[in-house]
């Protein structure tokens, strides 16, 4: 039986270069399910991803820092501005001065910003858990260490705090 697992193990090694392709596309139409459902949420309120992705990191570390939401996002100050800008004008997120350090703004969630939060989490849980269900716990354990693997280690760094700071 373990000879058998090393043999299936050793030819994922040696993936073609059509099974890759494969892959990667695989990966791109799941994003585009994973996406399909807050997209048509946000569409109606003239949001995109970019303020999908502010108020996931926003509501999994309330009171984080702009520049920890730059460096978690990967975008430039100014996109990351006009997110924030809309959020906030539109009463979705706080933004309070730090009491140490008044130069940082943190940011929170209010209560109509958790609702959306949810509504676009559940979302897009309900569509993870039937795939996981389908797929089974030992494929969902072997998407986790293939998605963490593809990470930069930067990024699989910051991904692995997050992980940490939510317990």
């Amino acid at each position: 039986m373990a000879e058998g697992r090393a043999g299936q193990g050793e030819s994922l090694l040696y993936l073609t270069d059509e099974q890759l392709r494969q892959g990667a596309e695989a990966m791109f139409f799941a994003y585009r399910g994973f996406t399909a459902d807050p997209d048509r949420i946000l569409a109606g309120l003239s949001y995109g991803r970019a303020h999908h992705r502010a108020l996931h990191f926003i509501h999994g570390a309330p009171g984080t820092t702009v520049n920890n939401l730059l460096a978690i996002l990967g975008v430039t100050k100014q996109s990351l501005n006009r997110v924030l800008r809309s959020l906030i004008e539109d009463g979705l997120v706080e933004s309070r001065v730090g009491r140490t350090d008044k130069r940082e703004r943190h940011l929170y969630l209010t209560a109509e910003g958790e609702d959306l939060e949810r509504e676009l989490t559940d979302a897009q849980r309900l569509r993870m858990r039937a795939a996981f269900r389908d797929a089974g716990p030992e494929a969902v354990a072997g998407f986790r260490r293939v998605l963490e693997a593809m990470m930069d280690p930067e990024m699989r760094h910051q991904y692995q705090r997050l992980r940490e700071g939510r317990g």
